[in-house]
């Protein structure tokens, strides 16, 4: 009996399942057929949704825009010229007077004492602080105009002025770094793909000279070490492949970071197939000599240290400050007062909205030789500010040599190795030809093949290096 009933419930369960999985098939099909109807109704079908993105084609200036847009030091440099430029609108604004309202109402509890009011007026009483007036209600709506006059402010204008020109001057050597850095990873990039490209070349020769040394072996015309000598080569082929495959991709993610939101995004790079001319000398040092950064920067640097010792020694003159108010001060927040009742003037309404001015002149006495140690302080910065425009001017001369005798020695390698790979190319078939006929040993062709893969990878390394040359040199020109 009980088995009957747990067939019974086992069959209900299996008939329940099969309806769930008959309606979940259906639900299915219908998503299925509105997913393939959506699709059949988009533009230009489903084939082209499904597709992958083609790459994006990069040259070299759209790299260089990119990573100017995503480079943090970049972003930094830019962040901080702004700031200066603004610091030096604020030093301005400091020459110039100042305008503010002053609205205030003070109440003073009053003491119990109350003054004798004129005819027809009312007793008022005394306030407890004699500081606040006659009265206990005092009211402020004044416009008050602040000038300070002092050596200082045009200092702090100069100094404003210098920090700005220094900060823009930073801002381009940090646009003219990311410049060379980019340029080096583009063609870094370029080359990598070049030794990837020589690598499977190398792989296919490898592969078919083995082929050859077992056809051989088979025709009893050489001994089973060609064939081992030839599988090991092969074999050395396709490490070099998958080494030079990752380094290709390493450099391609190393780009890629200042590219793209996702350093994985596909693209291929677009470079000129001649490499950029070297310009004569004498432009070269003139150029140098006109737009360096550096140099512009250190001599910012130096105008900065000397607006702070006018700065400092400011505080040795006086300074005068100017101020003019108009409003009122009165018992009464109005603009009119209570009627005088004696004198020439009696019947008449008292005015309290009027003006007030005041001139102060500080000069300064002792304070305990402060100024004299902060004045100091600003010959030596100034000083230190000196040494280093010099030391930069004799590295710019230093360096400007070294920039260009690498870039004029790489730019005369390059067809020496362009012709390196002909010939290497040429020395491969030779030998080749010359082992199939009997002529030439199997580590002769072994050691062609190495000479071709070097001669390749020198002549990606050589343009590369004749790249980096140019991006250095161009970073003193301001040529970029």
């Amino acid at each position: 009996m009980l088995l009957s009933v747990n067939k019974q419930e086992n069959f209900r369960w299996r008939k329940a399942g099969r309806k769930a999985v008959w309606f979940a098939c259906a639900i299915g099909w219908c998503a299925t057929m509105g997913g393939v109807a959506a699709v059949a109704q988009a533009p230009g079908g489903g084939a082209a949704a499904g597709a992958p993105a083609a790459p994006v084609t990069i040259t070299l200036e759209d790299a260089i825009r990119r990573a100017e847009a995503s480079d943090p030091a970049y972003a930094s440099a830019s962040e901080a010229s702004r700031s200066a430029a603004l610091d030096r609108s604020i030093a301005r604004a400091g020459l110039l007077p100042t305008a503010r309202l002053l609205n205030q109402d003070i109440y003073t509890q009053p003491n119990g004492v109350y003054t004798e009011g004129d005819a027809g007026q009312p007793k008022a009483p005394l306030p407890k602080f004699v500081a606040n007036d006659s009265r206990p209600d005092e009211y402020y709506a004044q416009g008050i105009v602040d000038e300070a006059l002092s050596l200082a402010g045009p200092a702090a204008v100069r100094r404003a002025n210098a920090a700005a020109a220094q900060a823009a001057a930073e801002l381009e050597i940090a646009r003219r770094g990311l410049v060379a850095g980019v340029t080096v990873l583009f063609y870094s990039s370029l080359a990598a793909d070049s030794k990837v490209a020589a690598a499977q070349q190398a792989l296919q020769e490898a592969s078919n000279f083995s082929k050859i040394t077992r056809e051989r072996e088979q025709a009893r015309e050489v001994a089973h070490a060609d064939v081992v000598k030839a599988q090991l080569d092969q074999q050395q082929r396709q490490r070099e492949l998958a080494d030079a495959q990752v380094a290709a991709e390493k450099a391609r993610l190393e780009l890629g970071v200042l590219l793209f939101p996702d350093p994985r995004t596909p693209y291929t790079l677009s470079a000129p197939q001649a490499p950029r001319m070297l310009a004569a000398r004498a432009d070269v040092e003139a150029a140098a000599a006109k737009s360096n950064p550096e140099l512009k920067s250190a001599l910012e640097a130096v105008k900065v240290s000397e607006a702070d010792v006018m700065e400092a020694r400011a505080a040795y003159t006086p300074n005068l400050l100017l101020n003019v108010t108009y409003g009122i001060d009165a018992n009464q927040f109005a603009v009119n007062g209570p009627l005088d009742t004696t004198g020439p003037a009696a019947g008449t309404q008292a005015r309290n909205l009027g003006y007030s001015t005041s001139v102060t002149v500080n000069l300064p006495v002792w304070d305990w030789l402060s100024t004299e140690h902060k004045v100091k302080q600003s010959e030596i910065r100034r000083q230190a500010a000196k040494i280093a425009l010099t030391a930069t001017q004799r590295q710019l001369i230093a360096k400007l040599d070294e920039d260009y005798d690498e870039a004029q020695t790489a730019r005369d390698q390059l067809a020496s190795l362009d012709q390196s790979v002909t010939t290497a190319a040429e020395s491969l078939r030779l030998t080749r030809e010359a082992y199939t006929g009997g002529e030439a040993t199997v580590l002769a062709v072994v050691d062609a093949e190495n000479s071709y893969v070097l001669a390749e990878n020198a002549r990606a390394d050589g343009r590369v290096r004749y790249e980096a040359a140019m991006a250095q040199l161009q970073t003193l020109t301001g040529t970029m």
